[in-house]
């Protein structure tokens, strides 16, 4: 019976992507139409998410028992900092090597002797995500 519900959501997540995008594509001529297809998208998107997660979560669950007594409060809260440490460090780093290469490249393409200097600066913004990889596995290792 669950995985019936899981299929079930799962395709609702599918059509709740493509309906209003295949809507926004027949109506291409209209210009004022892409915002409301992007508004009709979101909607039934997290609509569905809300709708999955309340499925998903509506039996009893109890985390503990399941993994043992020894899991608390204090290695749940560790592991979800690794898991933000990582992921936030990486948004940042993908969004710092976004304008340092596109900056380093309009560069590289007026003067090609920079190419060492600004491969540096790409370089550099690309260590931010690994420091919070690093990082992340530090907090695994206490644990």
């Amino acid at each position: 019976m669950t995985t019936l519900v899981q299929i079930l959501v799962a395709a609702a997540l599918v059509l709740s992507i493509i309906i209003p995008f295949g809507v926004y594509l027949i109506g291409e001529k209209n210009r004022g139409r892409y915002k409301t297809a992007i508004g009709v998208n979101s909607f039934f998107f997290f609509g569905t998410m809300v709708v999955a997660a309340g499925v998903t979560l509506a039996g009893k669950v109890n985390v503990l028992a399941a993994a043992g007594d020894s899991m608390s409060v204090g290695t749940g809260m560790a592991y979800l900092a690794a898991a933000l440490v990582t992921g936030l460090s990486c948004i940042g780093g993908g969004i710092a090597v976004a304008s340092a290469a596109s900056a380093a490249l309009g560069a590289i393409s007026e003067d090609s002797s920079i190419l060492g200097k600004s491969l540096i600066f790409v370089g550099l913004a690309e260590g931010v995500a690994l420091y919070g990889l690093i990082i992340s596995f530090m907090i695994l290792g206490k644990l």
